[in-house]
């Protein structure tokens, strides 16, 4: 199970790189927020993204060094590894403060929103974006309305692997590539 992580004082907003993958895999941070990507691994990584939210190249980095990005404006950014097709994760910038995470049983809670008018937006990782565009509405929140019902996603097939910084297919390194080596 995907365990997100949501913006918040006491939170520090880092994707460490671990075991060749991303920790958290989501993280959800305020739009204007430095990002650290702190490598931890025993080999190289190179942190992108072209996707939506911010576009960005960290370039190539050694282990225990850390790189960091100023996501500046709202959008869903996709990130990868340059070297290692294995790793992704996304970071959602928002403008907002109020919004929610399903828990394990698909119910989302966002507390404290003040009575006025809205445009909800519904996002999933494996949601097709017409999915997810169809999905979004204006809602009203009053003292009244508790809730906004039931909402179904039906999840689209976004198993394709995605290409590297460059648009191309990711090259199959020999094993002792100086990527998976520790640097003496």
């Amino acid at each position: 199970m995907v365990r997100p992580v949501a913006f918040s004082q006491t939170s520090p907003l880092r994707l460490v790189q671990r075991n060749k993958s991303f920790e958290p895999h989501l993280l959800i941070v305020p739009v204007g927020s430095v990002v650290a990507f702190p490598n931890r691994d025993p080999f190289f990584h190179n942190v992108f993204s072209l996707f939506e939210g911010k576009r960005f190249d960290l370039g190539l980095y050694e282990p225990a060094a850390r790189a960091m990005c100023t996501l500046t404006k709202a959008g869903i950014s996709y990130i990868f590894c340059n070297i290692h097709p294995e790793m992704s994760a996304v970071v959602v910038a928002l403008d907002t403060p109020y919004y929610g995470i399903s828990d394990q049983h698909g119910q989302v809670v966002i507390a404290g929103v003040p009575a006025g008018k809205y445009v909800l937006r519904v996002w999933h990782e494996s949601a097709l974006p017409e999915t997810l565009k169809a999905m979004t509405r204006e809602v009203t929140i009053s003292a009244s309305s508790s809730t906004l019902g039931v909402l179904r996603l039906a999840e689209g097939d976004l198993s394709k692997g995605h290409k590297n910084l460059y648009g191309l297919d990711y090259d199959t390194p020999a094993p002792d590539s100086p990527v998976y080596n520790q640097p003496q």
